[in-house]
């Protein structure tokens, strides 16, 4: 099963920018990418995802223009740039890799948006 592990995360100032790594321990070739985040007493959120199928990103409409997943294939790396971000963006942030009905999560990384 693919392993992914999260790197990136920390202590940003409000308005500033981050950027997410999801390494897995294999080929990201054939699976859609999406990053998630969990605030302190809330669900899971799915914040967008990159397809594998169609090549297209998309994102929730709370990140929408702040928040771009990319991915490089070639370093079985997906990336969350984040830019603008507000204490609201305050959680821990997953990556998931899905491919048909097989998943893999990270174990996620803190990001703490605080003066």
């Amino acid at each position: 099963q693919l392993k992914l592990v999260e790197s990136g995360g920390g202590l940003v100032q409000p308005g500033g920018s981050l950027r997410l790594s999801c390494g897995a321990s294999g080929s990201l070739d054939w699976y859609s990418i999406a990053w998630f985040r969990q605030a302190p007493g809330k669900e899971r959120e799915g914040l967008g995802c990159a397809s594998d199928s169609d090549g297209g990103t998309y994102y929730a409409d709370s990140v929408k223009g702040r928040f771009t997943i990319s991915r490089d294939n070639a370093k079985n790396t997906a990336y969350l740039q984040m830019d603008s971000l507000i204490p609201e963006d305050t959680g821990v942030y997953y990556c998931k890799a899905a491919m048909d009905s097989s998943y893999s999560w990270g174990q996620g990384t803190q990001v703490t948006v605080s003066s």
